[in-house]
């Protein structure tokens, strides 16, 4: 049985390199049917580049109208987005510095083309965790479907769009989904331990 074990081991990590090949093969198969040579659409362009505004716009724009109104939900709604985001970025940082994966215009020059060249790190994706903290937050709090449906919509248009812009794989993308969706759980479980008087 001794014997054996250095044979499975081998046959088991063989397995996993083999796996791991022919993942990043499809990672790379998908970006590059998303993403074309000259990707110069103003939509996803535009839809890249409104994370930040729409990110912050929720977050800070309902914080001071709490303030303004002295609406303690409102005030309570604000601390709550901006907790979702800044959790979501802090794990991605993390990961990314952990990761230190290629980007996949640096890795495949001839293969994937970037709308604007980007030296950084690739895993997961900033803009989309941004995006998906953003869009749960709003969804745990409002809870209807006239604003749930737009905000999902729109984080996947971000996450999309950077595929296309060619800054991004696919899994990058998903990872970005995951840790922004986590982070808007996070924070609304957070802010209802903190706040039990006001939150429902």
């Amino acid at each position: 049985m001794l014997k054996k074990r250095p044979l499975l081991l081998l046959t088991l990590f063989t397995f996993l390199l083999e796996s791991n090949v022919q993942s990043q093969n499809l990672d790379l198969s998908i970006l590059k049917s998303i993403n074309p040579q000259n990707p110069n659409s103003a939509f996803w362009k535009t839809s890249s580049s409104s994370v930040y505004f729409v990110s912050g716009g929720v977050a800070f724009g309902t914080l001071a109208t709490g303030l303004i109104k002295k609406d303690k939900k409102l005030q309570i709604n604000g601390c709550e987005s901006l907790v979702s985001v800044c959790a979501g970025t802090f794990v991605s940082e993390i990961l990314k510095t952990t990761f230190d994966k290629t980007r996949p215009g640096d890795k495949y020059p001839n293969e994937v083309f970037p709308s604007k060249q980007v030296h950084g790190r690739s895993f997961p994706s900033g803009h989309t965790t941004l995006a998906f903290a953003t869009a749960t937050t709003l969804a745990l709090q409002y809870k209807k479907w006239y604003v749930v449906v737009p905000a999902f919509l729109w984080a996947s248009s971000v996450g999309y769009s950077r595929m296309y812009l060619g800054k991004h794989y696919p899994s990058d993308v998903f990872a970005g989904a995951i840790i922004g969706i986590g982070a808007g759980y996070f924070s609304h479980w957070a802010t209802k331990k903190v706040f039990k008087k006001y939150k429902n």
